[in-house]
């Protein structure tokens, strides 16, 4: 008989009202005189908003990836990062969350009750698996730079997985701790990425939620939308924007490149296809997880996890401004063995 999932949902207690994470460095605004300094090519896009503020236009491409190169370079230490054209170019400080939520994660299967600080493992101890990293390489960048885990980044674009290794090579604070591959088999999410014999503390992933590209692109249009209404409100996140900038170039911003966007049944599919194939891999990973973007979706997954017969299941709420998203978290290990597999891989000759 199965045993039945234990499901816990997570109020964000580490988050504050509508802000980030409180370990989150993003979460006041973004000092342009100190990014200028880091990166001074950035001064080119900066202006001054209809508030007095200096700000930049985030439906421009161009102006979003100086901003991230100044992001990176000032707050962890990156040199080097770059995109080609039309590959997504992430929002850093919600990425960031993502990251520090997962950190807490790590942190009850060592002390069992609500997250602490203290008790999250940090160092190359910690190995996680980033499915669908995109060029862009985020996240192994900032678990990296956070918390000096070591991580593998899959994707099934070659020119993605080309251009993530290429950022990871020519940063000194990242070439040993990020390993990128590539997913040769579209249909698959963790065979041909995992070996026989990996294993992971953590995987990660930004599905494509969208179910095709018309959905796509109405949702890069909604975003500049939401982005002007929060200009108008002086957002602290986006302050200047053009709301009358619909053009293709501006919606390359926010659309991404292809399955970094979309795929056939949206979220859902992606997700049921992880948590379905998680089983093969189920004593290989403490911790599987994945962003979830719609709330309906939920409906949708949890009773899937309920007939998985998982051990653990868990919701983390975050809020960034007026964006709700969540992170569906499960693992196929009782907290006995989840104390184990920390007190082995993370304590043991520390």
């Amino acid at each position: 008989m199965k045993p039945k999932s234990r499901k816990t949902v997570s109020r964000s207690p580490a988050s504050q009202g509508k802000g980030l994470h409180q370990r989150n460095i993003h979460n006041s605004r973004y000092d342009f005189p100190e990014l200028i300094v880091a990166s001074p090519e950035l001064s080119s896009v900066v202006t001054e908003n209809k508030f007095g503020d200096l700000s930049i236009n985030f439906s421009d491409p161009r102006a979003v990836k100086l901003l991230n190169q100044a992001l990176l370079k000032l707050h962890y230490q990156v040199d080097f990062w770059d995109l080609p054209e039309g590959y997504l170019c992430p929002p850093i400080p919600g990425r960031a969350d993502y990251v520090h939520y997962i950190a807490d994660l790590l942190s009850l299967s060592l002390k069992g009750a609500l997250p602490s600080e203290e008790c999250i493992p940090r160092g190359k101890r910690v190995s996680a698996l980033d499915i669908g990293m995109g060029a862009n390489c985020i996240y192994p960048i900032l678990g990296a730079r956070l918390y000096g885990w070591k991580f593998v980044g899959s994707d099934v674009n070659a020119v993605a997985v080309n251009t993530a290794n290429t950022i990871a090579q020519m940063n000194a604070t990242l070439k040993s701790h990020i390993r990128c591959r590539l997913q040769s088999d579209s249909q698959s999410i963790f065979k041909g990425v995992v070996a026989a014999n990996e294993r992971f503390d953590v995987t990660l992933c930004n599905p494509p939620f969208h179910r095709s590209i018309e959905e796509a692109t109405d949702g890069s249009e909604r975003k500049i939308k939401n982005l002007a209404k929060n200009s108008a409100k002086k957002s602290p996140m986006h302050s200047s924007v053009n709301p009358s900038d619909n053009s293709s170039s501006a919606l390359l911003n926010f659309g991404g490149h292809g399955a970094e966007l979309w795929c056939p049944g949206g979220e859902v599919a992606f997700i049921t296809r992880m948590m379905q194939e998680s089983r093969d891999f189920s004593h290989q990973c403490l911790w599987f997880t994945s962003l979830v973007s719609k709330q309906e979706s939920l409906s949708l997954l949890k009773p899937l996890l309920n007939k998985m017969g998982v051990a653990q299941s868990r919701i983390i709420n975050m809020q960034q401004g007026n964006k709700q998203t969540r992170i569906l978290c499960w693992s196929f290990l009782s907290d006995t063995e989840q104390a184990t597999w920390a007190n082995e891989r993370w304590l043991i000759n520390q």
